[in-house]
């Protein structure tokens, strides 16, 4: 995450000493910070994980996990694309599969907090677990606003 943040530093700096760039600015700007969010949010689930203690989440915690691993790939596999605009529709095409991929998470997080609430006595496991399914589904939330900046700058540079 540390490194990601130097990355990210490292970028903005780069955009203001860069007189033309192949993209707008802004939409750089907001590409590199978003994803710099979704790293700031895994690290946020792993510190959790450790600061309250959690021995045992269920398994749509592992669900929801795996959709937020699979959202990362998706954007690793559009950002690489953005160096040749003639490969669009597939940036486009991955992020429609993000956005799926988002909606999955919603699902599965709604159905997770349900079945917490109706089977977890103890009210503070309901509290840790519910915090670790909302921040893997923000983490969700942010790829899906990534592959929104992809769709725009393809759309602006097709």
């Amino acid at each position: 995450e540390k490194e990601a943040d130097k990355v990210t530093h490292d970028c903005i700096e780069m955009l203001h000493q860069i007189f033309i760039t192949p993209l707008d600015r802004d939409q750089i700007h907001k590409l590199v910070t978003t994803m710099d969010d979704i790293l700031d949010l895994s690290e946020d689930v792993a510190q959790c994980v450790d600061l309250y203690d959690i021995h045992r989440v269920g398994p749509e915690a592992k669900v929801l996990a795996d959709i937020c691993v699979r959202c990362t790939e998706r954007t690793r596999d559009a950002v690489a694309l953005l160096g040749d605009m003639s490969r669009g529709q597939e940036i486009l095409n991955i992020c429609k599969e993000i956005d799926r991929l988002e909606t999955d998470a919603d699902q599965v997080m709604r159905s997770a907090i349900a079945k917490l609430f109706r089977e977890e006595a103890d009210a503070k496991e309901i509290l840790k677990q519910k915090a670790i399914y909302e921040l893997l589904e923000t983490i969700t939330d942010r790829s899906e606003d990534v592959a929104n900046i992809l769709e725009s700058i393809v759309l602006e540079n097709a």
